[in-house]
């Protein structure tokens, strides 16, 4: 699935309180530095935790993909209300 640049835009602290959780030693200004970009995230996790940028980008994506689910079944579900 691509992920929607909108979408992390548009959910962007609901997505940063998700990694912070995930990964607590990040703050907010160095997510806010990678713009939501998933190796730029992956690459500070990295620095951060240590390991392979590959383990944290599944993970980080699964993170984003959550909302780019939740925008989906949303408008699925506007669409489905209007034609009633």
């Amino acid at each position: 699935m691509a992920l929607n640049q909108n979408t992390v835009e548009g959910k962007w602290l609901e997505i940063r309180g998700d990694l912070q959780k995930a990964w607590g030693k990040l703050t907010d200004s160095e997510l806010d530095k990678t713009k939501g970009d998933i190796r730029a995230i992956s690459g500070l996790i990295q620095q951060k935790y240590g390991e392979a940028q590959d383990t944290y980008r599944k993970k980080v994506t699964e993170i984003i993909a959550k909302f780019e689910t939740k925008k989906d079944e949303a408008v699925s579900g506007l669409k489905a209300s209007m034609k009633k």
